[in-house]
């Protein structure tokens, strides 16, 4: 009977500290799909976000390796996209952002996106769009089309 006890009380613990990464969403969950996703198919990842976003694969990979993981990359386009500011201006603030823990939003106001906007909601909600699922783009859950990815990308724009 000692064993079970053990046994129960270790999934009790489990259960209890992996709480919180199991209620996630919003902004970190689909950052995280998209993460898993391009673990998957990482030149596919490239092909997708370089079509979603109007640029060559070729770039989203080489912004892909300056991150830590594809998630952030593509959220450097897309919020490239949002904010009308170039690719390298947005991983600009991106890396000086992180260095003092910043988050996405504060990395979103800095580029411009204003707090009450649509696109700052959809953001902080999660709501944006990874690629093509059939004839309406779908968030990274497969749920409703998103908001914040509309049009293509304004990628060299100030």
């Amino acid at each position: 009977m000692q064993p079970m006890k053990r046994v129960i009380s270790s999934l009790a613990l489990l259960l209890a500290f992996s709480g919180p990464a199991l209620a996630r969403d919003g902004l970190e969950a689909f950052i995280e799909d998209v993460n898993v996703r391009a673990q998957v198919d990482l030149p596919g990842f490239y092909a997708t976000v370089g079509a979603q976003f109007g640029v060559p694969a070729s770039e989203v990979q080489v912004i892909q390796r300056s991150v830590s993981e594809p998630g952030v990359a593509f959220m450097i386009f897309q919020l490239s996209q949002m904010s009308g500011k170039p690719v390298d201006r947005v991983l600009r603030v991106y890396e000086h952002g992180t260095g003092v823990g910043k988050g996405w939003g504060m990395i979103a106001k800095e580029l411009g996106i204003k707090p009450g906007s649509s696109d700052f909601h959809a953001l902080k909600r999660g709501d944006l769009v990874y690629g093509e699922q059939g004839p309406a783009r779908m968030n990274a859950r497969g749920g409703k089309p998103g908001h914040g990815a509309h049009g293509q990308g304004r990628h060299g724009e100030n």
